[in-house]
């Protein structure tokens, strides 16, 4: 998925008026918390979640984030992996275990299909961007399997998080046969119960359609279909077939229990090693360096890997620091004048 054109609609010349900056992903020292949050205090080292499109975002000194999107980081984690996780990590995990209805790692043994032979396939298209590896490490903990990973230019990413890899680049007609050649050596129905499609554009649609169980297969997209399809009037998926699009801010809303639940869970795994966060490069410059990561992506020259920029970096010209009221209930303030924000990559 191309994550910088969230991210240039937000700078947009007829957006510029906009009473607040842009930026979700975040890591850093909690500086103020809400008069109603438990569980957190002032120093807290942590990683959170800012609703897309809501004031106090992270391309900032200060940066405010609701309390069950935040989780604290172990000492061995690093603030710029930290920052590589919360967006894409949550979004995932709204992917498989809310709409896809995958088992939870915790209920797995529970969730086993027999009828697969304890087999229980998942393809993710775009395994390689942020959303699909998140997808892949989360996939592996509820004993999903075999995970086929769809795949282009980060081939060595995908090998560590996939149990087979086709890369899309062949074409079409040669990743169908591809998979189905997988499913076959698996010992598994030529067509697909369940598919991740973390890209759901360039054709990706248009693929998994062709691989997914047209009577009881789950697709899952990022973008909706009618959108981002090639041929939008004509795109449909067969009546059997059910489509879900995830949308990321309902965990703000009804999946709140979830993303609270979540959080920390993520909080655990990072704790025990079971969890990493994502490759990143850390670009130079501060919010300074924001429009060349964001051209970078634009231009396809970032594959398999997150930007992260350090506040720091920037200096003060043309910034106004704001000191912002740390009794908003349920939120947290969080100080990242010295650590990382993240700008996701494509595939």
């Amino acid at each position: 998925m191309k994550w910088w054109r969230g991210t240039k609609e937000k700078t947009d010349r007829n957006r510029k008026n906009f009473a607040h900056n842009s930026g979700d992903d975040m890591s850093g020292f909690i500086h103020t918390v809400g008069a109603l949050v438990t569980g957190f205090k002032p120093g807290d080292r942590v990683a959170a979640y800012h609703r897309s499109g809501s004031p106090h975002g992270t391309f900032a000194e200060y940066a405010i984030a609701p309390a069950h999107m935040t989780f604290r980081i172990p000492e061995h984690l690093s603030f710029e992996e930290a920052a590589t996780i919360p967006l894409a990590a949550h979004t995932a995990a709204l992917a498989l275990y809310v709409d896809l209805n995958i088992p939870l790692p915790f209920t797995k043994a529970r969730g086993l299909d027999v009828n697969l032979h304890h087999k229980n396939p998942i393809l993710i298209y775009g395994i390689t961007s942020s959303c699909g590896a998140f997808a892949a490490k989360f996939a592996r903990l509820s004993g999903l399997s075999p995970i086929i990973g769809v795949a282009g230019r980060a081939v060595d990413l995908a090998n560590t998080l996939a149990d087979y890899v086709v890369d899309y680049r062949s074409g079409e007609d040669a990743l169908i046969t591809s998979i189905q050649t997988i499913l076959e050596k698996e010992g598994l129905p030529p067509m697909l119960p369940r598919v991740f499609d973390a890209i759901s554009e360039d054709g990706s649609l248009e693929a998994t359609l062709r691989i997914i169980d047209p009577n009881t297969g789950i697709v899952n997209t990022l973008l909706p279909p009618k959108l981002f399809a090639r041929d939008k009037e004509a795109f449909e998926y067969p009546e059997g077939v059910t489509a879900i699009n995830t949308a990321a801010p309902k965990l703000f809303d009804e999946f709140k229990s979830f993303g609270y639940t979540w959080s920390h869970y993520m909080e655990f795994l990072l704790q025990e090693g079971s969890l990493k966060g994502h490759p990143f490069e850390v670009v130079p410059g501060g919010l300074h360096g924001v429009l060349d990561g964001l051209r970078n992506l634009r231009d396809g020259k970032a594959s398999g890997i997150k930007y992260v920029y350090r506040i720091d970096e920037t200096g003060d010209v043309g910034l106004v620091k704001v000191e912002m009221r740390g009794d908003m209930a349920g939120e947290v303030s969080e100080s990242i004048a010295n650590f990382p924000f993240s700008v996701n990559t494509t595939r």
